[in-house]
């Protein structure tokens, strides 16, 4: 039976009537399985503005209830009064995506977005002489700080000749254009928002666009950074192969290394400590300041002999966790099936 660890490589098996052994290995020739996928869904879908005049356009948002990526199918109920492109693909990592409603007759549709057999809707009117309505969506709703989201801008109606000159403003940790022109004729146009690296998150920084009486608002969250750390990963290996070590003559060392060169560091660090435990019956631990280990051994790390009958070695599980130069220390990565074979004659084997 192996004990459960923080490893960097991780096999699971599920045994019936739903129990779980938990095996931790290093070994890269145990990938991890792949997780049962949670169901997709439409989560919502919003159209900005909801009313438009002919010609006019709208901006359609569905979201997704995981970030999985998908291409949502897009439907009208009426395309004599308002259009929408056939799909829409939702980018891995996001949970929402945009497209454009384009009005084409005064009368109401019903705009339908479905995916994974889920589907949500939203109206939209289209009114001959509409006020003209301001709307503002973002390409993502949340964001690592330090990256850029896009905004886009979108009317009801044509711009004038011209163009629409719409003044927009937001707060730290999110920067935006002063203004940004919606050319003449046409309905839309999209602008970078900026934010910067934050100690901490920021939950709905309002951004704020306004071309005199029309008024828009969207808001945007900014994360950290998930940390990263350094990860510990090995081998054993030795003249008898992987995962076997045999006692040297004498009884004081075994004939395999313990290889953690495949260890990496944070970003902007260098790994300057591998820290090392292996345990038959007693117990060591060693630390090294390169990525290999020649163990020791005695009668305290083997126990005495002899071997239970029909058993032909030992077993020993070996740790590593690594330490960088920025003084971060990665998770343990254990390695539980490890063979040693002890030598005849050495602490009564």
């Amino acid at each position: 039976m192996f004990n459960r660890k923080p490893s960097h490589f991780i096999v699971a098996s599920i045994a019936a009537l739903g129990s779980m052994l938990a095996t931790v290995q290093c070994s890269k020739n145990n990938p991890a399985p792949t997780p049962t996928p949670t169901a997709l869904t439409v989560s919502g879908v919003t159209i900005s503005p909801g009313s438009i005049a002919p010609g006019g356009s709208a901006q359609g948002t569905v979201t997704l209830s995981a970030t999985t990526g998908a291409t949502v199918t897009l439907t009208s109920s009426n395309t004599a009064v308002a259009t929408v492109p056939g799909s829409v693909a939702v980018a891995a990592g996001q949970a929402s995506a945009t497209f454009t409603v384009t009005g084409v007759a005064a009368g109401t549709s019903t705009i339908t977005a479905a995916a994974s057999g889920s589907q949500g809707t939203a109206t939209i009117t289209v009114a001959q002489g509409a006020a003209q309505v301001l709307g503002l969506t973002l390409s993502a709703s949340s964001v690592v700080g330090g990256n850029p989201v896009t905004g886009t801008l979108v009317i009801s109606s044509p711009a004038p000749a011209g163009g629409m000159v719409v003044t927009l403003s937001s707060s730290d940790p999110v920067t935006v254009p002063a203004n940004v022109t919606i050319p003449a004729g046409q309905t839309t146009a999209t602008f970078t928002v900026n934010t910067r690296a934050v100690g901490g998150n920021f939950n709905n920084v309002p951004i704020n666009a306004s071309a005199g009486s029309l008024n828009a608002t969207a808001t945007l969250t900014v994360t950290t950074a998930a940390p990263t750390v350094p990860i510990a990963s090995f081998t054993v290996s030795g003249p008898s192969g992987n995962n076997t070590c045999r006692v040297n003559s004498g009884g004081t060392t075994l004939d395999c290394t313990f290889n953690g060169s495949a260890s990496t560091a944070s970003p902007g660090g260098t790994l300057n400590q591998w820290m090392w435990t292996y345990k038959v019956v007693g117990s060591k631990s060693q630390n090294t300041t390169t990525a290999t280990l020649s163990p020791t051994t005695d009668c305290g790390l083997l126990g005495s002999g002899p071997l239970p009958a029909g058993a032909t070695s030992l077993n020993m599980t070996v740790t590593l966790a690594v330490r960088d130069t920025l003084g971060a220390t990665s998770a343990v990565a254990t390695n539980s099936n490890v063979s040693v074979i002890p030598q005849p004659g050495v602490c009564g084997f």
